[in-house]
């Protein structure tokens, strides 16, 4: 095995690791909601994020990451554990699924970043992929990402046909990589944890079938955006 393999492998079992466990910085299915609450407070407040707003206004569903980190020299590796919710024909907001993203790219990269995302999912296509129990963004959904202003990856519009939009706010300094290729993952025992049942990302999201008032912060939070 090349020292580059071995290198790229340490990576991939940091972030799974990360992406598969209740991290210390979300230490309970609850503190990771009111961290998306917060995280889409400060997006829908922040100037820049005009076109965030304007998506959200349009989208079938969105998915929250409070804390995106990614991390490489040359071979580069991301994860993070976030919140599902989608919107009915009446805009109505579900209650959440919770879900981990991973990702792994190879070039010309360097750095530390740890991020706050927000994916807008504007086609109900995105969004059955999405809930799928494990999804390849690129693959089974088009993700469209591009750099507006600092600080900020985003679509323009939803002309380009994309079926998910992501818009970042970034801490840190990563050159090189991107979102595309990442792996997002149902995480059916947090589901069940935090709904004490047998709660699945699709009965959640497409039945509306579970609830936990303590996640109605968030679902206010998005119902602003009209």
């Amino acid at each position: 095995m090349t020292r580059i393999s071995r290198h790229a492998l340490a990576l991939l079992a940091a972030f799974g690791l990360a992406a598969a466990a209740p991290a210390q910085a979300a230490s309970t299915t609850q503190e990771l909601v009111e961290k998306a609450r917060l995280t889409v407070e400060k997006m829908l407040a922040d100037p820049e994020m005009g076109m965030l707003v304007r998506t959200l206004k349009e989208a079938k569903g969105v998915l929250i990451i409070p804390s995106l980190l990614k991390a490489g020299f040359l071979f580069g590796a991301e994860g993070g554990s976030g919140v599902l919710l989608s919107r009915d024909a009446n805009g109505e907001w579900s209650y959440p699924a919770f879900v981990t993203l991973g990702a792994a790219s190879f070039g010309l990269q360097a750095g530390v970043q740890d991020s706050q995302v927000i994916f807008t999912i504007m086609t109900e296509r995105g969004l059955d992929a999405v809930v799928r129990t494990e999804v390849k963004l690129g693959v089974d959904a088009s993700v469209t990402v591009g750099s507006i202003g600092t600080g900020l990856e985003g679509s323009m519009t939803t002309g380009f046909g994309a079926d998910i939009a992501a818009f970042s706010l970034s801490r840190g300094l990563f050159g090189g990589g991107a979102i595309e290729g990442g792996v997002i993952r149902e995480r059916a025992d947090w589901n069940r944890e935090y709904y004490g049942a047998e709660a699945t990302a699709r009965a959640i999201i497409f039945y509306h079938q579970f609830s936990n008032p303590d996640a109605d912060g968030l679902r206010a939070a998005l119902a602003a955006i009209q």
